[in-house]
């Protein structure tokens, strides 16, 4: 399964838009986006899972791994995400404690009218 990935600007966030399966075989392209995304001095990042599949422990371990990055430079990471079999894995691991989980791009870059 081909892992699609596209950046777009949102305000001063960076998203990634991902769509496909992350697994072990694909992860390694989602670090490389988010960690040239981090070393170009993005340190608001917003993943875009609403494409997404299947996630495994590897893209969990990529998300973490990303979040670290951008948090040693007073960043954020967050996640969009409204699919009940990808929240699943969040909730189970315990990450929704540490990501937050928004349910639209617009509510995660708080562009959202208010």
């Amino acid at each position: 399964m081909e892992l699609g990935l596209d950046v777009q600007r949102v305000d001063s966030h960076a998203v990634v838009d991902v769509k496909g399966e992350i697994d072990v075989y694909t992860a390694p392209k989602l670090r490389e986006k988010l960690i040239e995304l981090v070393s170009e001095g993005s340190y608001d990042v917003v993943v875009n899972l609403e494409g997404v599949d299947f996630l495994d422990s590897t893209g969990l371990g990529v998300l973490v791994g990303a979040l670290k990055r951008v948090k040693a430079h007073d960043g954020s990471l967050s996640l969009v995400c409204t699919q009940d079999k990808i929240l699943k894995i969040f909730k189970i691991t315990g990450l929704t404690k540490v990501f937050p989980i928004h349910g639209s791009l617009e509510e995660a870059t708080g562009s959202a009218a208010s």
